[in-house]
C-alpha cells in the first residue's frame, strides 16, 4: 500500500511546493528538491545507498536518523548544530537531556557525509544529509515518500541550552509539549502527525518510568495504563535500574512504518506518557490520532507534510552558515 500512496503523496506536495517551501517568517524560501542535480547529482542516491545499507545491519537505525533530524531542528532551526562534538567554545548538544545516551546514527551520517565529499567535496550540507537520510529512514520502513526541500547550510554553533528546552520530554504535559512545537512554527496536527514517527524505534525504561510507579508525585502509576500492560512492563523496568533497558514504541510492529502507533494509543497502550496525552490530553488531538487509526494513508500524507514543514524551521541559506568538511567540527 505505500507504494502507490507514495505517489499520491509527492504529487500533492508538489503541488503545494510554494506553501510547502515557505519559511517560518514568511514569504518564499530558498529550499528545493533540485538544489543539487547540478552541483552533485548523485547525491540523493549517495545518501539513500548508505541509509539502505546501515539498515541492512540494524533495522532500530532508521528511527535513530529520524530522531537526530527531529532533534536537530528544535534547536536553532535545522542546521546540523546537533552533530557538533564538543570543541572550544562548542558545547555539544549531544550531552543534552534528551540526546545524552540516546542520541545515536552519528556514524551513518559521518559514512555519508565521507561518500558525499568524494563525490562532491564542500558541496552537500550535513543538515541537508540528515534531511534526505530521515526522508529515507522513512520510506526503507514502509513510510511515505516525499521530496525533500535542499539548500540548507550548516551553522557554526550549538547550544546546549536550547536543546535542554526546546525539546519535547517524554513526561511533559500535553500543553507543555503543543507550546514547545508552536514555538518551532507547527501546529497541533504537526504535532500528532510527526508523534506517529514513533510507529518505528525504542525507547529507554527511564523515559517511561514515571508511569508505572510515580505518575504524579503520588507513588501511584498512570490510571490510564491497563494493568496487564503495565505489568509487563514492570518485568523489565523495575523502580531502581535498568535505565537502558529498550522498550518497543510501537509492541506491535516495531520496524515497520504504519499507523499501528495510533491503534495502540486509542487502545491505552501508548508507551511514553507523550504518546498517551495525545489521545487523553486534547480533544483535537484526540480525534487526530482516531483518524490516523482508522486511515493510515492520510497519516502518511499529513506526516509527508509536516516533515516539510519541520525541515524548513530557520535554515541557514545563501551566505549564512557554511558547508562544513566533516559534520562533527566547523571548518576552520
Amino acid at each position: 500500500m505505500a507504494k502507490p500512496m507514495s505517489f499520491v503523496v509527492v504529487f500533492s506536495l508538489l503541488a503545494l511546493a510554494p506553501l510547502c517551501f515557505s519559511s517560518r517568517n514568511g514569504g518564499f524560501g530558498s529550499l528545493y528538491p533540485q538544489y543539487y542535480d547540478h552541483s552533485c547529482p548523485n547525491a540523493k542516491e549517495i545518501v539513500k545507498s548508505i541509509v539502505a545499507k546501515a539498515f541492512a545491519r540494524e533495522a532500530r537505525i532508521a528511527a535513530s536518523i529520524l530522531r537526530l533530524h527531529f532533534h536537530d531542528c528544535f534547536v536553532q532551526g535545522c542546521d546540523a548544530s546537533l552533530l557538533l562534538d564538543s570543541s572550544g567554545s562548542i558545547r555539544s548538544e549531544k550531552n543534552s537531556n534528551p540526546n545524552r545516551n540516546s542520541a545515536r546514527g552519528f556514524e551513518v551520517i559521518d559514512e555519508i557525509k565521507s561518500a558525499l565529499e568524494k563525490e562532491c567535496p564542500q558541496t552537500v550540507s550535513c543538515a541537508d544529509i540528515l534531511a534526505l537520510a530521515a526522508r529515507d529512514s522513512t520510506v526503507i520502513t514502509g513510510g511515505p515518500f516525499w521530496e525533500v526541500p535542499l539548500g540548507r547550510k550548516d551553522s557554526r554553533t550549538a547550544s546546549l541550552s536550547g536543546s535542554n528546552n526546546n525539546i519535547p520530554a517524554p513526561n511533559n504535559t500535553f500543553q507543555t509539549i503543543l507550546n514547545r512545537f508552536q514555538n518551532q512554527g507547527l501546529d497541533i496536527v504537526d504535532l500528532v502527525a510527526l508523534s506517529g514517527g514513533h510507529t518505528i524505534g525504542n525507547s529507554r525504561c527511564t523515559s517511561f518510568r514515571q508511569r508505572l510507579y510515580n505518575q504524579n508525585g503520588n507513588g501511584q502509576p498512570d490510571k490510564t495504563l491497563p494493568q496487564p500492560y503495565a505489568a509487563e512492563l514492570r518485568n523489565r523496568c523495575p523502580r531502581s535500574g535498568g535505565d537502558n533497558n529498550l522498550f518497543f514504541l510501537d509492541f506491535v510492529s516495531p520496524t515497520k512504518f504504519d499507523n499501528s502507533y495510533f491503534k495502540n494509543i486509542v487502545g491505552f497502550k501508548g508507551l511514553l506518557n507523550s504518546d498517551q496525552v495525545l489521545l487523553t490530553g486534547n480533544d483535537a488531538s484526540a480525534a487526530l490520532v482516531k483518524k490516523y487509526a482508522d486511515n493510515s494513508e492520510v497519516f502518511f500524507e499529513q506526516f509527508a507534510k509536516s516533515m516539510i514543514k519541520m525541515g524548513n524551521i530557520s535554515p541557514l541559506t545563501g551566505s549564512n552558515g557554511e558547508i562544513r568538511k566533516t559534520c562533527r567540527k566547523i571548518n576552520n
